[in-house]
């Protein structure tokens, strides 16, 4: 039977719609590609399959990094917003982490709009059940889906999520799906190991949805958002809380388990998919289940959970912290042991979900792939959790598809430039044999990397290969020129001792003997912009025309200049070891004095550069002399 070719011309195919998915496709398409995203279900465009929620600790950041570059996740999520809360607000500025409750239904109905109004984007509703590949099947050229249509393409990026030979557990119950609902994906695994990649299944689990109409909630916790709530977006008009009508955010709540809720989890372990072995993959170490949790922390009498509020028109509510893959009649009866949900009412359980993933040590920098020419992994294909580091991905994913597309050089973040470009290094470096989340411990150079200068750092990189917009540069232009003026009336204008010695005395600093520079009465403990400028009336008058942002920015630079300037020395370090560059071709069986192990890992994972070559894992500072030496360095 012939196979129909509905059209031929795309540059690039993105299968999958979820958030790496969207922010492939967009990206791709407003750098002028002529783009295709595939999705089994267009109802279901970014769906939140898991908590009503973007940013977090570290992902907060990766969030504001994918708007610097003009990605979309940023946008949608202040626009859905319920609540906004500015997580470690007690530590420095590295640690602060923005975060979103989100409106569920809105995020997807808004993610869905702004595609559909992107230029060059086209939309088709089918599984893809296996790749077009050149005839020596080292060049991916197309896809093929479930119906039998062949969509030609230059390049391909595969997001599958947990859609690959997806399996639900509940209990002792399994059945196929990507997500409660929806059909798993079967054909392209099996197509890839045959052809030479590696595959392995993970897990990752969800709690049961309570009806909130259900809930005693004078028994919780209330948690609100921030008293001045922010955004994630540069640009203006994007929150919710703010303007002509701003809206109240919704609270969240706080419960938690207690041993009459753990004794009743434990009846159902006999028939636990995670304890009787039918779930063959890795779960997420960090976001463990309710039963994960009573086994491995036996010793705690309780467990926090988070009473998650799924939208403004909706009594839906997701229990963050409970997720579960034990029988539906367990769930329910401990579920009703937790104080303030003795009545409560399941529109579901939880379940976990196993899924096929690819160790990411397949893939260059770029996200494409070692083994076929122009074929992209993003998002949880490869070994990664959380809507974030998945949009993270897939943003890089369609820049570099677009840019290969177009036989220009990748775009490759450092990791001294961005999160995205630690969680990419990571993966491509060292692999992941468990589900990869984002912390700020893992980036060295948190401190460069922080939330608030994301569109200083990132968007003249992204402007300059035509994805962020001129307006995005003008404001960036604008605000550094604002911060920059503060800094410098603090560096160059002084305090009078008559004006602030009484309030240096009350919270226990030294006192003034002479007229001293701002700047250096900043650099003191406990002392803030806010404080000075409530003491000090030419100070208050100074800063009445800046806004709280560029006032907190111009403090964090100062009050960390020396710290910050020790990172970027450091930073350079590492930019002169991604200077030196490795030919694809390179052979290093010919360099004496490589170890076996050494040979074997340079020849697998193929680096792009001697601080690629430095991070792989089991590479010694001794093979990395070697290289350097042999390369004339």
């Amino acid at each position: 039977m012939p196979v129909f070719i509905l059209q031929q011309d795309y540059d690039i195919i993105v299968v999958g719609a979820g958030h790496a998915g969207c922010e492939a496709a967009a990206a791709a398409a407003n750098m002028g590609s002529k783009v295709l995203l595939i999705t089994m279900n267009m109802q279901t465009i970014a769906q939140m399959s898991c908590n009503p929620a973007m940013g977090g600790i570290a992902k907060g950041q990766i969030v504001r990094e994918i708007d610097a570059m003009g990605g979309y996740s940023g946008i949608v999520s202040d626009k859905s917003a319920i609540q906004f809360r500015m997580l470690n607000r007690s530590k420095g500025p590295a640690m602060w982490s923005p975060r979103t409750q989100n409106d569920r239904m809105l995020f997807a109905a808004l993610w869905r709009q702004m595609l559909e109004q992107t230029k060059n984007l086209d939309f088709w509703q089918d599984m893809v059940r296996s790749l077009i590949l050149s005839p020596d099947g080292k060049r991916v050229e197309g896809v093929v889906t479930g119906t039998g249509i062949r969509f030609t393409a230059k390049a391909v990026v595969l997001t599958n999520g947990t859609f690959l030979n997806g399996i639900i557990h509940i209990g002792e119950k399994q059945f196929g799906g990507g997500r409660t609902g929806e059909s798993a994906s079967y054909g392209i695994t099996e197509q890839l190991v045959q052809i030479g990649f590696e595959s392995g299944r993970m897990k990752t689990g969800t709690p049961p949805r309570i009806d909130g109409r259900s809930i005693n909630y004078e028994a919780l916790e209330e948690q609100g958002g921030d008293q001045i709530p922010d955004k994630f977006s540069y640009l203006e008009n994007t929150s919710p809380f703010t303007g002509l009508n701003p809206k109240k955010q919704v609270p969240c709540y706080i419960t938690y388990t207690n041993q009459k809720v753990h004794d009743i989890l434990k009846t159902g372990f006999e028939k636990s998919p995670m304890f009787q072995g039918r779930i063959q993959g890795l779960g997420p170490r960090y976001c463990p289940s309710i039963e994960d949790k009573i086994t491995r922390f036996s010793e705690r009498e309780r467990h926090q959970l988070f009473i998650e509020p799924e939208g403004w028109n909706t009594v839906e509510i997701y229990l963050n912290g409970f997720s579960s893959s034990l029988p539906e009649d367990v769930q329910y009866k401990a579920l009703r042991l937790i104080p303030g949900l003795e009545s409560a009412k399941m529109f579901r359980p939880g379940y976990a979900i196993e899924y096929d993933y690819f160790p990411p040590t397949q893939l260059k920098p770029s996200l494409e792939t070692l083994l076929v020419e122009n074929l992209f992994f993003a998002g949880q294909i490869n070994g990664t959790t959380g809507y974030e580091e998945a949009a993270g991905q897939g943003l890089m994913a369609g820049i570099n598809a677009h840019l290969k597309v177009k036989q220009l050089a990748p775009l490759i973040l450092n990791r001294y430039e961005a999160y995205i470009g630690v969680l990419i290094d990571d993966l491509v470096n060292k692999g992941t044999d468990e589900p990869y989340r984002m912390f700020t411990s893992r980036a060295e150079y948190r401190l460069l990397l922080r939330q608030d200068n994301a569109d200083s750092r990132l968007t003249p990189i992204s402007n300059a290969i035509g994805l962020a917009s001129g307006e995005r540069m003008q404001r960036i232009k604008e605000k550094e020129t604002r911060y920059n003026e503060i800094i410098h009336h603090f560096k160059n204008n002084s305090g009078e001792p008559g004006a602030l010695n009484s309030f240096l005395e009350s919270i226990g600093s030294a006192t003034l003997n002479q007229k001293t520079r701002y700047f250096n009465i900043l650099s003191r403990p406990s002392i803030s912009i806010e404080k000075l400028s409530r003491h000090d009336n030419d100070l208050k008058v100074f800063l009445l025309k800046f806004d709280n942002e560029t006032i907190e920015q111009a403090e964090i630079l100062m009050k960390y200049e020396g710290y910050i300037e020790r990172e970027r020395e450091n930073a350079l370090k590492l930019k002169r070891l991604e200077e030196y560059k490795i030919k694809d071709n390179f052979s290093y069986d010919e360099i004496g004095g490589l170890g076996a192990e050494a040979i074997e890992k340079f020849r697998k994972y193929k680096p792009a550069t001697i601080g690629q070559a430095s991070r792989i894992s089991g590479i010694s500072p001794s093979d990395i002399s070697v290289l350097l030496i042999h390369l004339g360095r």
